[in-house]
């Protein structure tokens, strides 16, 4: 009785090497095929890598500038106008019990700021003047650009201190220029980094609080800020409206800058599912590329498959060959996607000052995700070449 040949092996290595053949041997096809799957990829971690990384910028600033900053503004009255704080309102906070540092700003109405008093005063830039206590960059943690902030000295005389926003919007970049504030020239002393906890500054030039009463200022404090001990905000925010108000304490309005910038945070991180939404879409795009070319290879290589099914390979082996096929394009496009974003969500992290935090998630969730679209993708056209017979294949011209 003579024995029936045993079915050849394909090992490892080689079912790897002849899938890639395939690719070798039409590399333009190759790379536009495995473009889409490096779109979404890239997408993914470039979109989720940039949220970390703001996220984490965010937090580090709040952990930087601290969370233990109240500040109280006024409200309204019942009647619905315009509620003042008390002109001895910082006095009265400085009193309370874990209290260390107590500082305000007051705007002063009539007074606009302009570059040159060749501007029409309507031209406001958006930038307000804000009569400031000396103690108030020490008291809100700020640190200064350029030049100094007031001191006893410089906030008797015309000196400002420009925030970051009302520099920019001015055009003036480093100290000792000067702006025309209510019809009078200005020294500019310094100029402030951005104070993430108060906007508010960012958009105001600031001018000594004894100065600021020869441009109309009535001594009220509009926005004003409270340091405490970590251990004492909750008690502290508890009495602050009381103590600055004590007949009509619900006309100040207390609130915690830090929650606000919290939440931010927060909200970024909730956009992750939806940038991974958008890479799964591109990714979904680049996977019916794929399905669509491996089936135009099943077409175009019919000969080589039945030569190979003649010379002994099984269905099997054929199948696994274009499935191996399909799962390299796509692996190799989720490897070029994965490249391209962390070189997009680094670069714009060190550009932003950012902390370098890797999308991890989005890394293996984009890399998982390419190969298994790979494999699904090239189900069909494996099975398509499965089946054919050597006879049906060799019959192609």
């Amino acid at each position: 009785m003579r024995e029936l040949p045993e079915t050849s092996r394909l090992r490892g290595r080689d079912l790897i090497a002849v899938g890639l053949d395939g690719l070798r041997g039409r590399p333009l096809r190759a790379v536009l095929s495995a473009l889409g799957i490096a779109i979404g990829v890239a997408a993914m971690v470039a979109l989720v890598g940039l949220s970390s990384a703001s996220r984490a910028g965010l937090m580090a600033e709040i952990e930087e500038m601290g969370t233990n900053l109240l500040t109280a503004k006024p409200g309204t009255t019942l009647s619905g106008d315009a509620a003042k704080l008390p002109t001895d309102a910082e006095g009265m906070v400085s009193r309370i019990p874990g209290v260390t540092g107590v500082s305000g700003i007051g705007l002063v109405e009539d007074a606009t700021v302009r570059r040159t008093d060749k501007i029409s005063s309507a031209k406001t830039s958006g930038v307000a003047v804000q009569a400031t206590r000396t103690n108030l960059l020490k008291t809100l943690s700020g640190t200064v650009r350029s030049g100094a902030f007031l001191n006893s000295a410089t906030s008797q005389y015309p000196s400002v201190v420009l925030g970051a926003d009302a520099a920019d919007r001015l055009g003036i970049d480093r100290a000792d220029a000067n702006v025309y504030i209510g019809g009078q020239w200005f020294l500019v002393v310094g100029i402030l980094d951005e104070l993430p906890l108060a906007p508010e500054i960012d958009r105001s030039a600031l001018i000594g609080w004894p100065y600021a009463a020869r441009l109309g200022f009535d001594g009220h404090v509009t926005s004003l800020y409270e340091r405490s001990t970590d251990a004492a905000v909750s008690s502290v925010r508890d009495v602050l409206g009381r103590t600055i108000n004590p007949k009509n304490p619900e006309e100040v309005q207390v609130s915690r800058p830090s929650d606000a910038l919290t939440a931010q945070a927060a909200a970024e991180e909730t956009f992750n599912a939806l940038f991974f939404g958008l890479g799964a879409i591109a990714l979904l795009a680049g996977g019916v590329g794929i399905a669509n070319i491996m089936v135009i290879s099943v077409l175009e290589r019919r000969q080589e498959i039945g030569l190979r099914r003649s010379l002994g390979a099984t269905r099997g082996q054929i199948r696994l060959q274009f499935l191996t096929e399909s799962v390299s394009l796509s692996a190799l496009g989720g490897a070029a996607g994965v490249v391209i974003g962390l070189a997009a969500c680094l670069g714009y992290a060190l550009y932003r000052d950012w902390p370098l935090t890797l999308p991890g998630q989005a890394i293996a969730g984009g890399a998982l995700a390419a190969v298994a679209i790979g494999a699904v993708a090239g189900i069909y056209p494996a099975r398509r070449a499965a089946g054919l017979t050597p006879t049906e294949a060799l019959a192609t011209t």
